[in-house]
């Protein structure tokens, strides 16, 4: 799911333009596109090494999950500046430099996941668990980019960012629930922690206080 929806909702917008020769961004794109997507394929590889009884292989490539959630959360910033620049120029105004801000709150909440995740490692229900969540925190930006397969949808950042986002996080409890009897506490707890940190960003999206928290950062980090 998460190989697909990255692979989805960045086809028209990145992977189709660099097949073409046509994408004409920061090579900082490409590098943040490149540590993101080791993540998802990692994800992915991951449960495949434990199913087929590869625990050896599993582990190994585990250690690298800690620097390689570091890297992407790094990169996000340059990545993000990249952005803000891009729609600036484009007559973005101040609502462009309001996104940056998501940027350290997407990271932050990403690499605490991990972190739990990697603290967790010794007990494989909530440890696959945390790195759920935070696979499904780091993939955000690719549900959000469903709106140019479906400019139809009426406030993408809600049905497309939020609800179609965060909906794995409730089918994932509802799997718990009928496979466990009961959901497990990292995915009720973390479950409801991602849903409500990212319905207030939603929320509080270039408010006052969202907008001079973005602009402090563009001042810092910016042109």
């Amino acid at each position: 799911m998460a190989l697909l929806a990255t692979l989805l909702g960045f086809g028209g917008t990145y992977l189709v333009p660099v097949s073409r020769g046509e994408f004409s961004g920061s090579w900082t794109l490409h590098v943040h596109g490149a540590l993101a997507m080791g993540w998802v394929l990692m994800f992915a590889l991951q449960p495949i090494l434990v199913h087929t009884h590869r625990l050896r292989w599993h582990r190994q490539l585990g250690r690298v999950a800690v620097p390689l959630a570091l890297a992407v959360a790094v990169t996000m910033i340059p990545a993000g500046l990249t952005q803000v620049r891009r729609d600036l120029a484009q007559g973005g105004g101040d609502s462009a430099i309001s996104t940056l801000l998501g940027v350290f709150t997407s990271g932050a909440l990403f690499v605490g996941l991990v972190v739990a995740g990697y603290r967790t490692r010794r007990t494989p229900e909530a440890h696959a668990r945390w790195m759920l969540l935070a696979t499904l925190v780091v993939i955000w930006p690719a549900w959000f980019r469903f709106r140019h397969w479906l400019p139809w949808v009426p406030r993408p950042e809600i049905w497309l960012a939020l609800v179609l986002a965060d909906v794995w996080i409730l089918l994932a409890m509802m799997h718990d629930r009928v496979v466990r009897g009961a959901v497990h506490p990292v995915l009720l707890w973390g479950g409801l922690f991602v849903i409500l940190e990212q319905t207030a960003e939603v929320l509080l999206f270039d408010s006052p206080p969202w907008r001079a928290l973005a602009h402090i950062a563009w001042r810092v980090l910016g042109p």
